[in-house]
């Protein structure tokens, strides 16, 4: 593993300077030091590289990666070679496709083409409840009648009808349907029409939609409640689709209390109960929430032993006593995609590939910076391991001017009002007041937004009608 900050290209005891040109980017670029809390610096509070001591190695400051590269670096991380969806798009990342029910299948994405199993419809059907009719009226009603779900019926003589339902098989040589608002019987029991009436008119003939072996949806289709019922019309009773991603969480900290009012400095763990549904909602299947608390050997026996495709971990990812996770990924091997990222709160997230088939994605302690880390990192990675769609960019007018940061990308909780976004005003890195009754949040700029201006804004999972939302 390239350890955190170090040049990849620089052999261990290497006092090389940085060239000139990567020397004027840090001054330009304003790299500082990372906090652990993910805290916000305001405007103003932000330190400029200071000369570097004679002997301190270059790759000791730290070299965050701008917000935007950083969603595009997870996204690409666990981008495979696996079956290619519509427009090509890669639908996994090497994870063998899945058959599934159809009752569990919402939300996933096919892994294989749905084929038509079989003419639709199987037989010419009745659109309507009515009459079924043969040749030129009036008619002579037969007494029974056809109903859906029954075999075969006789064939109709020219002058006859018999009552059919909606859905019910057409008797032979039937001419048309005619509706049961369209038709009177008189006093001799015979069917007349009161409208024009065409041929073929309300019958759906055999393979209306589709013929035995047709292609219904190709490989890479988000299975909605339509699609489930087309597959279920279609003969299915399972799908071929693309696994959930695998993810498992780890706790650390040893100042979390998961009960009781906060105490003795002791806090309330708030990532434990908010990051496994939350994971659910991005399409995830969480099958582990352990509390390591700050022991380095139990985080690196988690690490190690497990079998996720994603290991999501909490706090501990800058340099302190108890900050473990960046030197047990050092240890175990694991290289690090993005040690840090441009954004505020959540300065100090980071991406790890831990095996080929595995990533660790760091999160920030405090509960915003946690969500911002989750969002900039945890869910593009989640969504191309699912082959889901990327959402389509959308933008709205700020409804009031946000401060920014200097160098740094800002997320702001917003709620949507008609045709403009309302910020909220409880955004600092440890509250969740704001993101609670937010339906977006907002990605402000280096440098800050004016009222009116267009922001870039980034839908919450339970906020937008996304087929992947899924809190079970």
């Amino acid at each position: 593993m390239t350890a955190p900050g170090t040049r990849a290209d620089a052999p261990a005891g290497d006092t090389d300077d940085l060239d000139v040109e990567e020397a004027l980017a840090l001054v330009r670029e304003g790299h500082r030091e990372s906090r652990d809390d993910g805290t916000d610096d305001g405007p103003g509070q932000v330190s400029n590289p200071s000369p570097r001591p004679a002997g301190e190695r270059p790759a000791e400051r730290h070299r965050a990666t701008p917000w935007t590269r950083a969603r595009e670096i997870a996204a690409r991380a666990a981008r495979g070679q696996g079956p290619k969806g519509a427009g090509g798009a890669p639908t996994g990342a090497r994870r063998a496709p899945v058959s599934v029910p159809l009752g569990d299948a919402l939300g996933l994405v096919l892994a294989a083409p749905l084929d038509a199993l079989t003419d639709l419809p199987s037989f010419d059907t009745s659109a309507m409840d009515g009459w079924a009719v043969a040749g030129p009226g009036p008619w002579q009603v037969r007494e029974e009648g056809v109903l859906a779900g029954h075999a075969q019926p006789e064939p109709l003589t020219d002058g006859e009808a018999v009552r059919i339902a909606t859905g019910a098989r057409i008797p032979a040589d039937t001419t048309a349907v005619l509706r049961t608002e369209h038709g009177r019987i008189d006093a001799q029991g015979r069917l007349h029409t009161t409208r024009d009436m065409l041929h073929g008119q309300d019958i759906r003939p055999r393979g209306q939609e589709c013929r035995s072996g047709d292609q219904l949806l190709p490989v890479g289709t988000l299975i909605t409640p339509a699609v489930l019922g087309l597959a279920a019309a279609a003969g299915y009773d399972t799908v071929t689709v693309v696994p959930r991603p695998r993810v498992e969480v780890l706790v650390l900290g040893d100042e979390l209390l998961t009960e009781g009012l906060p105490h003795d400095g002791l806090i309330r763990d708030a990532l434990g109960p908010m990051l496994p549904p939350w994971l659910r909602a991005l399409g995830a299947d969480v099958v582990a929430v352990r509390r390591i608390g700050d022991d380095a050997r139990a985080l690196r026996k988690a690490v190690t032993g497990s079998k996720a495709d994603l290991i999501v971990t909490t706090g501990g990812t800058a340099a302190g006593p108890v900050d473990h996770v960046h030197p047990i990924l050092e240890r175990i091997g694991a290289e690090l995609l993005v040690d840090g990222v441009k954004v505020r709160p959540g300065h100090p997230m980071l991406l790890a590939r831990v095996t080929d088939h595995q990533h660790l994605v760091g999160l920030p302690g405090n509960p915003l910076a946690a969500v911002s880390g989750l969002l900039t990192l945890a869910e593009p990675l989640l969504r191309t391991l699912a082959a889901h769609p990327a959402p389509e960019p959308y933008t709205l007018p700020l409804g009031e001017a946000v401060q920014g940061h200097p160098y740094d990308t800002r997320l702001i909780p917003v709620v949507l009002r008609g045709d403009h976004a309302t910020p909220l005003h409880y955004n600092g890195p440890a509250m969740l007041r704001g993101i609670a009754a937010a339906d977006a949040l907002a990605v402000v700029p280096p440098g800050g937004t004016r009222q009116g201006e267009e922001a870039e804004l980034l839908d919450l999972p339970w906020a937008t009608a996304g087929i992947g939302v899924c809190f079970t």
